[in-house]
């Protein structure tokens, strides 16, 4: 039995009143999802949605606490690292990581990426050592998958393609999956939004297909 986790961060629902503004990144993402649990039900499921729930930006405090010696934490310090620590344990029990983010200003969400800051930590997913040399920080967990939905608005944010040095979005959740742990990346891609057009149309039923079609095979 594995346990899959999942990660949506758009702020609009799956399903809203007018399906124009329904979230492409988590209906393909969903797609995943459904062929998962119908070939694998007995999989243990996480689901967090950051992005109408978004976690708390680190602070000052919260820094405090993480270099405070855990036999030292105050109990404030334990109750500021208490949503840190549940979603580190989320990730550390995941085999299976699936993240689905629209591209907001050629990036990812701030939702997301507090989630990513509340579980990057020193002892917890890396661990820092100078005698390294250049490359001090090291990932503590290992053996996992990520699955990346992503969607927006323009296209060719691909390696050649015409955005290439203006899509942030995959590569920096790329740079980010090793501190989830993640050894084997999958990415899915809707494009063509803002144009609306057939190329949009084709792109998502492309992604929609691509979900269900990866979802089955690593299923297996």
């Amino acid at each position: 039995m594995s346990t899959l986790l999942h990660i949506d961060s758009s702020v609009r629902a799956a399903n809203n009143p007018n399906p124009d503004h329904d979230s492409i990144s988590k209906n393909i993402a969903r797609r995943f999802i459904e062929t998962w649990q119908q070939n694998r039900p007995e999989d243990d499921y996480i689901y967090r949605d950051v992005g109408m729930n978004p976690p708390d930006f680190i602070s000052q405090d919260w820094i405090g606490a993480v270099f405070t010696p855990e036999q030292k934490r105050s109990p404030t310090q334990r109750e500021t690292l208490a949503l840190s620590d549940t979603l580190i344990a989320e990730v550390a029990k995941a085999d299976v990581i699936l993240i689905s983010s629209p591209m907001y200003n050629y990036g990812m969400p701030a939702h997301l990426k507090a989630w990513f800051d509340q579980i990057v930590r020193i002892d917890k997913t890396f661990d820092f050592d100078l005698s390294r040399g250049d490359f001090p920080l090291q990932p503590i967990l290992s053996g996992k998958t990520l699955i990346i939905v992503t969607s927006s608005g323009e296209f060719g944010f691909e390696k050649g393609g015409i955005r290439e040095t203006s899509g942030h979005l995959a590569p920096h959740l790329r740079t980010l999956s090793k501190y989830l742990g993640v050894d084997t990346v999958y990415e899915i891609a809707a494009e063509y939004q803002e144009f609306g057009d057939e190329r949009h149309r084709t792109s998502v039923a492309n992604a929609r297909d691509r979900a269900e079609s990866l979802a089955g095979k690593l299923s297996e």
